[in-house]
């Protein structure tokens, strides 16, 4: 083992750096004038600043000699040129080179100490307001603290990206906040990783029976279990996993739920004869929602005069015959509260909310339409004319400032403006957002859910659709006739063979519907890069932008880590004319398509034309890769027709979307789907995978892969068991 080492230097370049986990590489040029390669966890290097790290030599093979640094101290620069230097790089939002240079010239050596302390007096300098003044030093000084506690989160090996958002949370305070309690990072919407803060909560010497980490571990099993599915857990499953989790007694266990039921932070209960736990939130959603469906559903609404003439008038307007089971549909609509409308694909669902809507039309009632994504919603426009949002934009999604948790605006004491509201892919909406949703429902008024329960369940807690329908006590519509038309579609006959539990038809080769066997996974992914690159675009018309390929996993060489690399070099190849951003393992570049994997409420986007600006990008929202611009650190995705605008730092809110998982299709319909084949985990190799996969594609499906795994999918009808009390709840034999 080598001898650590000293060297100290400013940074010239930064050839590398990982938002995510902090390791960046760096040039540095060390006092004697040796420019020198520095690798290492590095948080948010910034060229111009000096550094004085501690590490070792190492020698690379491909990039020869280079320091490994372990421990790293920053040193602010102290002369006008190293001022100059490190401000001119950008390292501060507001600031480039010219900017910087006026800045230096008008307060010298000083400049760090003004922008940190006096950043009014920045006003002084030509070409800034006070507004802008004001900006400048609170982004120096979110800049200066926040690099203090990525250092101190890297020396307790936590991820960086966890250190950006409790100093947004907790400030200048967190470190502070941390030695008193390190579990305040288990805070709800901090994301830690239990593991990682009960080592560093134990380096910092808390016991292993301390009653932190023991209401920790319990509430973190808590909340693990919710994306499992999960709105409660069994009282004895919950202690045993625990239990297990910690290294301690039951008992031990026990004591710390009796101590979080009485803090109200969990809520017990007895459902079907078991213990229960909930989460409070949890508990409140379901009892909410369960006392609201059957309050809607109870509901009396006399029927309009001339009924029968409205749904004839509604059947004129769309120019179809209806059938006596869609008649019976609208006609329900019309004297109901609450309206559960379930089928599969061809069944007629849209046909009877065209219905509705025309009868509601008639009637005189406003409606409002929405989707829990915003394909989903783009669709509902398409087929029904009628404007339709996402639920979190209907409701009005905002961050509350002081907590930096989500909150909807729109609730009881601001319900919505609608007589009526319709929400379509219901299978997709958790008991949360469902709750919401009830909230903002004003007594008197009526709800339309329509989904197709056989779908993936939500990503989120409850399967509160499919428990509505199961319960079998309130007003539901269920489709099961395959219209005439639908029955021409190979893909409408064979997802409901699917659905069935019966093998698709994989040899029919005249329809919309086909199969193409492979012998190994490498065949099977470059079947779908020529697929989607020259096949399909040449042979029968269909543009690789309205080409989406499917496949149950990420990982593997059939999974959309690998898929996305490979279509990325074959739709989007790399270009001197097109600007890259590495971000980890992925590399964005201008024109790429990519999807938003988390909720952000607070990002801004204005339309492409500038006619509106607003807030709010959703899970699953996909867009194309504008421009890359490295000065500002900003890349731009335009959204069909608005543009958004991320800093570096927020790309990790992205992830390419050539290919995507089947999940995170789900509530989508695109022209072509091509969907991967081929063996992988049971947990993802199962029929309702494979039937949401099928239902996805509108004119076409291609099926890559071995037929033996496809029949694994259709044999492979076990869903994982949801710990759900809704269903119980409204059958009334739980208040």
């Amino acid at each position: 083992m080598t001898d650590l080492e000293v060297l100290q230097g400013t940074v010239g370049a930064v050839v590398f750096q990982n938002y995510d986990n902090g390791y960046a590489v760096l040039r540095l040029r060390c006092q004697g004038g040796e420019a020198v390669t520095v690798v290492g966890t590095i948080p948010l290097p910034a060229v111009g600043e000096r550094l004085m790290v501690t590490g070792r030599w190492s020698s690379h093979q491909s990039y020869g000699k280079q320091f490994e640094a372990e421990f790293l101290e920053r040193l602010m620069p102290q002369t006008k040129t190293e001022i100059l230097g490190y401000l001119s790089s950008r390292v501060v939002k507001g600031i480039g080179p010219k900017t910087a240079a006026r800045i230096v010239e008008r307060f010298g050596d000083q400049t760090l100490k003004v922008m940190e302390l006096e950043p009014s007096r920045l006003a002084e300098v030509p070409g800034i307001s006070a507004a802008k003044a004001k900006a400048i030093g609170e982004e120096f000084r979110l800049r200066v603290g926040l690099r203090q506690l990525l250092e101190f989160f890297a020396l307790h090996q936590l991820p960086a990206e966890l250190a950006v958002q409790v100093y947004k949370l907790y400030g200048e305070q967190a470190m502070e906040l941390l030695y008193d309690d390190p579990y305040l990072l288990m805070d709800e919407g901090l994301e830690a990783p239990f593991a990682a803060v009960d080592r560093f909560a134990i380096e910092l010497g808390v016991s292993g029976e301390d009653r932190r980490r023991v209401e920790a571990g319990i509430v973190f099993e808590a909340r693990y279990n919710l994306s499992a599915g999960h709105s409660f857990l069994p009282l004895e499953k919950l202690v045993g996993a625990t239990a297990q989790l910690l290294t301690l007694e039951p008992e031990v266990i026990q004591e710390g739920v009796s101590r979080l039921v009485e803090a109200e932070r969990l809520v017990p209960g007895t459902l079907a004869g078991i213990e229960v736990v909930y989460l409070p939130e949890l508990y409140r959603a379901e009892v909410y929602c369960a006392r609201r469906l059957r309050e809607m559903s109870d509901m009396t609404i006399p029927e309009p005069k001339g009924l029968s003439n409205m749904v004839r008038l509604a059947a004129r307007e769309s120019g179809v015959e209806y059938s006596p089971q869609q008649c019976d549909a609208i006609s329900m609509a019309a004297g109901s509260g609450l309206l559960l409308i379930t089928g599969g694909p061809g069944t007629g669902k849209t046909t009877i909310l065209r219905g509705i809507l025309s009868l509601y039309g008639q009637m005189g009632l406003k409606c409002v339409l929405a989707a829990p994504t915003g394909r989903a919603a783009k669709r509902l426009t398409e087929v029904t004319g009628e404007e339709a949002s996402t639920i979190h934009r209907l409701l009005e999604a905002s961050i509350d400032q002081s907590t930096g948790q989500m909150v909807f605006l729109k609730d009881e004491d601001d319900p919505l403006k609608a007589d009526a509201v319709i929400v379509d892919e219901m299978s997709m909406v958790d008991i949360l957002l469902l709750h919401s949703l009830m909230k903002a429902v004003a007594p008197g008024k009526r709800l339309v859910l329509v989904g197709d329960p056989d779908q993936l369940p939500p990503v989120g807690p409850g399967s509160p659709f499919s428990d509505m329908l199961r319960s079998q006590t309130l007003k539901a519509v269920r489709l099961t006739e395959v219209f005439r038309q639908a029955q021409q579609s190979l893909i409408v006959m064979n997802a409901h063979r699917v659905n069935g539990g019966q093998m698709p038809q994989l040899r029919d080769r005249k329809n919309d519907f086909f199969f193409l066997p492979c012998r190994n996974e490498q065949e099977v992914s470059q079947t779908i890069a020529d697929l989607c690159a020259r096949r399909l675009p040449q042979n029968m018309g269909i543009p690789s932008d309205q080409i989406q390929v499917l496949t149950p996993t990420r990982k593997g060489g059939v999974g959309t880590g690998s898929l996305n690399k490979l279509l990325q070099t074959g739709l989007n190849p790399a270009s001197p004319a097109k600007k890259e951003r590495q971000m980890g393992e992925v590399t964005f570049r201008e024109g790429d398509r990519v999807m938003q994997i988390r909720n952000d409420y607070d990002i801004m986007w204005k339309k492409c034309d500038g006619s509106a600006v607003g807030t709010g990008v959703f899970n699953g929202d996909v867009g194309i890769v504008k421009s890359i611009d490295s000065n500002m650190e900003q890349m731009t995705v335009v959204y069909d027709d608005r543009e958004v605008d991320y800093d570096f730092q927020q790309l990790s809110e992205l992830e390419p979307a050539f290919a995507m998982t089947v999940h995170k299709s789900q509530g989508s319909e695109y022209r072509c789907v091509v969907l991967a084949a081929w063996n992988g985990s049971p947990y993802l190799l199962n029929r309702s995978i494979l039937y949401t996969a099928i239902t996805r594609a509108r004119e076409l499906l291609i099926i890559v892969g071995q037929e033996q795994t496809i029949a694994t999918m259709v044999q492979n009808a076990k869903v994982g068991r949801r710990y759900t009390g809704l269903k119980l709840r409204l059958q009334e034999k739980v208040r």
